[in-house]
């Protein structure tokens, strides 16, 4: 599987940023490179849990001795192993079935649930990027008599959200 431009949310901060930035930018039209807080950025533009308690109660309830005692944990064992035909040993296997079961399954759907956050956060920062580089190249037409900081500003943060513009859109399609 190809590599993703933005891996995680904390990834994605950056693209952010520069949102805001752009955002900061068409509010003031004052505002140069020489303001952001993005200067240097700009200018190199420029330039387990429920199978273990499943598995602990039948630990706890499940032999001919009840509890947590040696006899109660061994007998709790032995019954679990007659399950599958086997003893002791076999029914160390049956209790923690459900634990990595559960287990294995809570991480899929965590992933799972994870990642479609993510994408639903890159596919969000995806039309704001547009619609924020679509109004910085309108102001780049508008402000023809903007000061030479103020263009390589706007041309600046123009090419930044193309860059952003196009790995969100990589990722989106992978």
């Amino acid at each position: 599987m190809a590599k993703k431009n933005f891996a995680s949310m904390d990834s994605l901060k950056s693209v952010e940023i520069v949102i805001n930035e752009a955002n900061s930018a068409l509010e003031n039209k004052k505002r140069t490179i020489l303001e952001s807080p993005l200067s240097e950025v700009v200018a190199g533009a420029l330039g387990v849990g429920v199978g273990g308690a499943g598995s602990f109660a039948a630990l706890f309830f499940g032999g001919k001795v009840v509890g947590l005692s040696a006899a109660g944990i061994t007998s709790a064992l032995a019954a679990a192993g007659k399950l599958v035909g086997g003893g002791m040993a076999a029914g160390v296997g049956v209790i923690a079935a459900p634990i990595v079961i559960l287990g294995g399954g809570g991480v899929l759907l965590a992933s799972h649930l994870k990642k479609k956050k993510l994408t639903e956060a890159k596919d969000r920062l995806l039309k704001l990027a547009v619609e924020k580089q679509h109004a910085i190249a309108v102001a780049l037409k508008q402000e023809v008599d903007a000061s030479k900081e103020r263009a390589d500003y706007l041309n600046g943060l123009n090419i930044l959200l193309q860059g952003a513009i196009k790995d969100l859109q990589a990722d989106i399609a992978k």
